[in-house]
């Protein structure tokens, strides 16, 4: 890959450790939201309960715009602060995590791109969802939905699936191709004449996510609503990514949490066991700790990507020379699939493994404990981790850097 965006430095200074709030101030801000948010988990999942109510709570609450510039409306929080959050936030409901994943990638293409229109918007309490993947026999790479000229704008029609967040969205991300064969990027008000949104997502978890259907039938969309695709920041794909590794990461960290509440909570024993109260077995002790474990790992890879993402950043708006920025880069988007393999594992294995800590009574439909396994998984099998151990081996041994666009289609001759 090479990178050909302008790398010069920012109309304004990113966020950095010295300009940012402290991390102790943005958590006072939004952790009562989390805590909120996390007390009606289960009875949600149990029900299918959308939420667009705890979306818009975070919302108001500038929850969207904590990496937007303080000029803009934001909170000027650094990547790595931001991603922390985040775990947070994805240990209280996974689901919104993964709901604002398209949200959060383009707060950074924004900012990478020096937009401050788009981030003034975002500062106002915005959200954005996504509608990228195509339905049907639709090659890899190809784009069935097209974008057409009409007088001082454009009109959009096309079939998306996967439109992760789109429900609870003001406006929605999608790709379009014109005539010509260009692929274009629009954002379209989600409540515009022909947008059709289906909550029609059947997957086993990440129920609460939305991410069903969007039809675009003959959506009229502003010229000024279009994005330059060379605008993009190169690290696109890493934040992504990196925004799976922190969602199994709140996971893992949630599982703990249950794990140690339900031993605390029980007062049954087995005759083959070890006959004392399950919180002082020492047996069950071992399993809420290495889930302990588990999860400080996940978030400690989490936090690593984050810097590098900062790092990437800080260098850029220090100018530094294009081969310094792109092997920056590089780093961010080898690090989120190293982390990925790595957590997709921690995070499926703890959440299997916490009714080893418990009893049968702990897979009572009402507690909803077999969600963060259902989730972790349904989160895993994007991208596959199969495929990101293969491009990282390669790249350790050859030193092979494919295209960061990760797509999916048919295959050729299918």
């Amino acid at each position: 890959m090479t990178i050909t965006a302008d790398q010069a430095a920012p109309h304004f200074a990113p966020a950095t450790a010295a300009s940012a709030p402290s991390y102790a101030e943005l958590a006072a801000k939004y952790r009562p939201i989390f805590e909120g948010i996390a007390a009606g988990a289960a009875e949600r999942e149990a029900n299918r309960e959308l939420l667009h109510r705890q979306i818009g709570e975070l919302a108001a609450a500038g929850f969207g715009a904590a990496r937007v510039p303080r000029e803009f409306g934001g909170d000027g929080a650094t990547a790595a602060q931001f991603f922390r959050l985040l775990v947070e936030l994805a240990a209280a409901e996974s689901n919104i995590a993964q709901a604002l994943r398209s949200h959060v990638a383009f707060v950074e293409g924004r900012l990478y791109a020096n937009d401050a229109g788009w981030l003034r918007k975002v500062g106002e309490g915005r959200i954005l969802g996504n509608a990228w993947t195509e339905t049907g026999p639709v090659a890899v790479g190809g784009v069935s939905t097209t974008i057409a000229p009409d007088g001082d704008g454009y009109r959009i029609n096309g079939t998306k699936y996967y439109t992760t967040g789109s429900l609870y969205a003001d406006w929605i991300q999608t790709g379009a191709r014109d005539a010509a064969g260009r692929d274009i990027i629009a954002i379209v008000d989600a409540d515009a004449a022909g947008v059709s949104i289906s909550d029609d997502w059947d997957g086993f978890g990440q129920r609460l996510t939305a991410s069903g259907t969007t039809v675009f039938d003959n959506v009229h969309v502003p010229a000024s609503h279009l994005v330059v695709e060379a605008e993009q920041a190169p690290y696109t794909t890493g934040v992504y990514q990196l925004i799976h590794v922190a969602t199994l990461a709140g996971i893992t960290r949630r599982v703990v949490r249950d794990a140690a509440a339900a031993v605390r909570g029980r007062s049954r024993v087995f005759s083959h066991g070890n006959r004392v109260p399950p919180r002082e077995d020492i047996q069950v002790q071992q399993i809420v700790g290495e889930l302990s474990a588990k999860a400080f790992t996940a978030e400690a890879a989490v936090e690593r990507v984050a810097n590098l993402l900062q790092d990437a950043i800080e260098l850029r708006a220090a100018g530094a020379d294009p081969a310094a920025f792109e092997e920056a880069v590089h780093l961010v988007e080898f690090g989120s699939s190293q982390a990925q393999i790595v957590v997709t594992d921690l995070a499926q294995r703890a959440s299997s493994s916490l009714f080893d800590a418990l009893g049968a009574s702990a897979t009572k439909t009402e507690l909803q404990l077999d969600r963060h396994w259902r989730n972790a998984r349904v989160i895993s099998s994007h991208n596959p981790v199969v495929y990101k151990s293969r491009i990282v081996g390669d790249w350790e041994i050859n030193g092979t850097v494919p295209e960061f666009v990760w797509r999916s289609g048919t295959a050729a001759g299918s």
